[in-house]
């Protein structure tokens, strides 16, 4: 298996690829935002070796985009719907539509800036949300390109990386340290819903007691 995976052997799978043509590119990232299973590292930086740069990114980036904001869209139509209930049941998606529905923006666009957050999660809190479909469809549109260019960088020139060991491990780190940033800013946005949320329960009792 491992001879298999040569350079020359990668690249005539992208060149395979490259033969479905720039719309497969954008059905592909779309797809991955109904069922996370699929691989969006992979295909992300299958579009940037097959078409470069540029063009690998924007395919990438209006595929991930438009799959979901119809996830978006496909939750905040049918999210009452008994299929849902399990999503809407559970704790901490409680607190993150009720904290998204006191920040708005930030959390979101943060959360969708970091590469290996679970983006169906995401995408179903703000189906769930009170949040405006325009301002959702802005937030994507704002912070898909930072996860999608340091994929799209990565996969742009695979031989040059590839046959560099000290590319490879360079590209490792950098994918490790973005792994781990995410998961330092995942913790933090949790602690701090758990703040929000405790202050505001406070405050509620305030009143209460001082009416």
């Amino acid at each position: 298996m491992f001879d298999w995976l040569s350079i020359d052997n990668l690249e005539a799978v992208i060149e395979q690829y490259k033969l479905l043509g720039p719309f497969a590119g954008i059905i592909l990232t779309f797809i991955e935002s109904f069922i996370p299973i699929l691989p969006l590292f992979v295909i992300v930086v299958a579009n940037a070796s097959a078409y470069g740069l540029f063009w690998g990114f924007l395919l990438s980036w209006i595929g991930t985009v438009a799959g979901s904001y119809a996830f978006f869209l496909l939750i905040r139509k049918f999210g009452n719907h008994r299929i849902f209930k399990p999503i809407k049941g559970q704790q901490q998606i409680k607190k993150l539509i009720h904290w998204v529905d006191i920040r708005g923006f930030t959390p979101l666009f943060i959360l969708l800036c970091l590469p290996f957050t679970p983006v169906v999660v995401v995408n179903s809190v703000a189906g769930l949300s009170n949040i405006k479909r325009k301002y959702y469809l802005f937030t994507l549109f704002a912070s898909k390109p930072v996860m999608i260019f340091l994929m799209s960088y990565l996969g742009s020139d695979l031989r040059a990386i590839l046959s560099a060991p000290v590319k490879i491990i360079v590209s490792g780190l950098i994918i490790l340290a973005i792994w781990g940033i995410g998961k330092f800013v995942e913790r933090s946005l949790n602690k701090r819903v758990e703040r929000d949320l405790r202050a505001i329960d406070q405050n509620k009792k305030d009143k209460l007691q001082g009416m």
